[in-house]
This record gives structure tokens, C-alpha cells and sequence, in this order.
């Protein structure tokens, strides 16, 4: 069987330019919503032009076809994650673990460090876990529920909650990303974090001052009387108690035992769901149809919750978008963006269309900072090309792990430059899994909390200058040499 022809530099650029066109003419056309299917269409259109790229070169449909399938069985793991996030988010808006979460906030949060609370908050907890996904669907959705009660930016607050889950997340032994990237590199797990730390804790540090400067000159808008009658409503038409903060309890002990996201967020979910029938029945009874008879009304809506998620009717608009939400159905959307992002990458991965970039960047990168900034920026690239997190960090440890050793730089360099620029930086793009999730669940585009995720934009930054300045970049002994050969 004849061999497929190695591509050129047009055949990798075409589809590449196919896609920032149309993806920049549907964020153009369609603002907010180009994540609602316009930008679905707009990475399908782009792996067609891939895949005629790649028959062009000698590949077969079938075999194309065949990385298509296998890009989506990737992401499996996390559309089922997505899925019962969704269910998560509505059994507790039900049950009263959001308002109850928002209750409490609004009452010992102060609005001058508001950003910077929720900023470290979201860290420890991420930390604690290993998932900046838990975090922001958890406590960042009820942060945001404050932030709208206070009279503070959502759009800031969200920035505050994806600088301080992902904080979390990179320096957690826990999280998935954080063991990926020195397997791939060849590092020690904790070797790894500890090198991090030089890196990660500079940047959340100014992060911090920076949300602390904007919580003290922002111009907070709320009055005590907009917040009691907030509190007025909460305590209205919820059972509101610290009880109502069980299912949350669970689900951070169940992921601190380091139990699988998918199997913990259900028990989330379903805790959520019997938290609700028994201690909010009132609300419930509101709800329900009574021609169907009490139970069948009970057990009708919760099961419902699941699937389309919670919607309740205060008399207050704003109150009534804040405490409804959430289902399964709701992250439908994600799901096909999150599908079409990797069909996209796989294809491109397959037909070596982006070995043609790796290859080019490492003629020019000549010394060890060009070499890392390299690598930040071909894992920044693979973010928006490939779309999911682990791909920006799996495609450049493979492609830029013997360049590494051959110029004499220890594996713990590359594991934390993967992060520094794989990891953290795909909240940012509104296609990318992490992105498309993120809007998912706090209702806000990347696009414009991007700005404000000041963790994530400072780290890559900080991470470049220390590789030129040289500063904390390890190299391989002469003994370690010898020992590896």
C-alpha cells in the first residue's frame, strides 16, 4: 500500500486559515451566541478542508474517518463530566445549595475584596480537589450569585474564579493535567509541582494584588437595600440553612478521596436531589402540577431537574435568571462544540499537518529561551487549533521531548513550561473544551472574562521571561547523563 505524502507548509496552512476566517466571522456575525452552533459549523467546515488536505496527500477516507471517531471517543470522559455537571448545577439550585451559598456570601463577603476572596477561594479548593471544573461549577456559579448581589462585575468575577481554580488545579498532585504533564515529559510528579511553584505562585501573587486594587477603586453600585431584598427573596422561597450545604460537603470529600469527577459529580447530583425532597417541600409543592397527586409531583420535577434543570418565577427578573439553570439539556450545546473541536484536531494531528508548525518553530528556536517560549507558544496553538487541554499538552511533550535532552535541559523544565502554557490557557478560548465548559456553567464568554483570568494571562508571560533571564532552568548533570543512558 502506498504511503501517504509527507504535506507542505501550504497544505498545513490552509485549513488553519480556513478556520480563523470563519471563526472570526462568526464571533463577527453572531457575538455571544457564536458558541450556540455558528462556531460548530465553522470548525466542521475547517476539518473538511483538513480532511480533503489529507486525501489530497495519499490518506483514505476510511482512515480519516477513523481518527475523526477516535478524536471524539476522547473527549467522552469529559461530555459525560459535562453532562452531569449540568444535572448538578439544576438538583442544587432545587435543593437550596446555591441560595444558600449565595446567602451566606452576600452576608460575610466584603465588596472591596470580593474579587480577590473569590480568587483564592476558588484556589484552595481547586487545590484541595484537582479540578478547576468542580470548582467553577460549584463555587464559582454561587460566587457570581454575590458578585450580582453586591453590584460587582460578573464578568471580573469570573475572570477571579478561573485565575484561582486553575491556580489550584496546576498545583494540585490530584488533578488530571498535573500528572499528565510530567508522565509525557519524563518528570517526577512532585519534582514537577515544586518546579512550578516558581512560575505559578509569582503570578497568582500579582493576580491577587491586581483584583485587590480593582475590589478597592471598583465603583460597587449595591445598597443594603437591594442586598436585604435579595435576602428577602432567598429567604422566601427557599429553605435556607447550613444543612443545604451537604451535597457540597460530599462532593469535595468524594474528590478529595481522589474518586474518579464522573462518579462523584452524579453522587453530587443525586444528594442534591434527595436534599431537595426533604427539605424543600414547600418550594416544591409550588412547583408541581396537584392534579398528579403529591408523590408523582415530587418524584415528577426532581427527575426533571436532571434533564432540563430548574426554573423558578420571584417577581424579580434578575433573581429569577440567577436561580434557574442548569440540566443536562443545558450543556447539549457544549457537548457538539466540544465534538467538532476534536474531530478538527484529530484530523489535523493525523494527516501531520501540525508536525509542519513544531518543525518550523524549532528551526528558529536556537537558544534555550526561544526554545520555551516555543514551546508555550506551540501549546497556546494547539489550544485553539486542537481545542482540548490535553492535546496542547500530549502533541508538544512528544514533539519537543528530545529536543530538550538533547540541549542538555532536565524533563521537569518541559512538564512545567507544558503547563505554564497548555494547561492554563485553554479557559481562554471559546472553542476549546475547557473554554466551552467554563461558559457553560458561569454564562459568561470567554472572550470577555479572558481579560480578567489575570492568573492565566500573567503565567505564560512570566514563564518566557524567566527562560530567557535563565532563571530557575535546570539542566541535566553529567551523573544524571550517565544514569539515564
Amino acid at each position: 500500500m502506498e504511503q501517504p505524502k509527507q504535506p507542505s507548509f501550504l497544505d498545513a496552512f490552509v485549513p488553519i486559515t480556513v478556520l480563523v476566517c470563519l471563526l472570526g466571522a462568526a464571533v463577527y456575525l453572531y457575538g455571544d451566541n457564536s458558541s450556540s452552533g455558528p462556531n460548530q459549523i465553522a470548525l466542521l467546515f475547517a476539518t473538511f478542508t483538513a480532511a480533503l488536505v489529507g486525501l489530497k496527500n495519499g490518506y483514505t477516507w476510511k482512515t480519516l474517518e477513523e481518527a475523526m471517531i477516535k478524536g471524539i471517543t476522547l473527549s467522552l470522559g469529559a461530555i459525560l463530566i459535562l453532562l452531569m455537571v449540568g444535572a448538578l448545577i439544576g438538583t442544587w439550585l432545587l435543593s437550596g445549595t446555591v441560595p444558600t451559598l449565595i446567602y451566606y456570601g452576600l452576608q460575610i463577603i466584603n465588596p472591596s475584596w470580593f474579587y480577590a476572596a473569590s480568587c483564592m477561594i476558588c484556589g484552595i479548593v481547586a487545590m484541595s480537589i484537582g479540578s478547576s471544573w468542580t470548582t467553577a461549577a460549584t463555587i464559582g456559579v454561587a460566587l457570581l450569585g454575590v458578585a450580582t448581589g453586591l453590584g460587582l462585575d460578573q464578568v471580573v468575577t469570573a475572570g477571579a474564579v478561573i485565575s484561582g481554580a486553575y491556580f489550584g488545579d496546576k498545583l494540585s498532585p490530584l488533578s488530571e493535567t498535573t500528572n499528565l504533564a510530567p508522565a509525557v515529559a519524563g518528570s517526577d510528579l512532585f519534582e514537577h509541582i515544586q518546579h512550578m511553584l516558581w512560575t505559578t505562585v509569582p503570578s497568582f501573587i500579582i493576580a491577587l494584588i491586581i483584583f485587590t486594587f480593582m475590589g478597592f477603586s471598583a465603583d460597587v453600585n449595591s445598597d443594603i437595600g437591594r442586598i436585604e431584598e435579595i435576602v428577602s427573596i432567598l429567604e422566601g422561597n427557599f429553605n435556607i440553612n447550613p444543612v443545604m450545604l451537604v451535597p457540597l460537603l460530599v462532593l469535595l470529600i468524594l474528590a478529595f478521596k481522589k474518586m474518579p469527577a464522573f462518579p462523584a459529580i452524579s453522587i453530587g447530583a443525586v444528594v442534591g436531589a434527595v436534599w431537595a425532597m426533604l427539605f424543600q417541600g414547600d418550594l416544591i409543592q409550588n412547583q408541581i402540577d396537584a392534579s398528579q397527586g403529591q408523590l408523582v409531583g415530587y418524584f415528577k420535577l426532581v427527575w426533571a431537574t436532571f434533564y432540563e434543570g430548574f426554573s423558578i418565577t420571584t417577581g424579580d427578573g434578575k433573581m429569577d435568571d440567577l436561580l434557574s439553570g442548569g440540566g443536562m439539556s443545558s450543556m447539549l450545546t457544549t457537548t457538539w462544540l466540544v465534538m467538532t473541536a476534536l474531530m478538527f484536531g484529530a484530523i489535523m494531528e493525523k494527516t501531520g499537518l501540525l508536525d509542519i508548525f513544531v518543525r518550523r518553530i524549532l528551526k528558529v528556536a536556537k537558544s534555550t529561551g526561544s526554545l520555551i517560549a516555543s514551546t508555550i507558544a506551540t501549546c497556546i496553538g494547539i489550544n485553539i487549533i486542537a481545542a482540548d487541554q490535553y492535546i496542547a499538552i500530549v502533541v508538544p511533550g512528544r514533539m519537543f521531548k528530545e529536543e530538550y535532552k538533547k540541549r542538555g535541559l532536565k524533563p521537569v523544565n518541559l512538564s512545567r513550561t507544558l503547563e505554564d502554557g497548555g494547561t492554563i490557557t485553554s479557559p481562554l478560548i471559546p472553542w476549546n473544551t475547557c473554554g466551552a465548559y467554563m461558559q457553560s456553567v458561569l454564562l459568561i464568554n470567554p472572550f470577555d472574562y479572558a481579560l480578567y483570568a489575570f492568573f492565566n494571562l500573567i503565567n505564560p508571560v512570566l514563564a518566557v521571561i524567566y527562560a530567557y533571564l535563565g532563571i530557575k532552568i535546570l539542566r541535566i548533570t553529567p551523573k544524571a547523563t550517565a544514569q539515564q543512558a
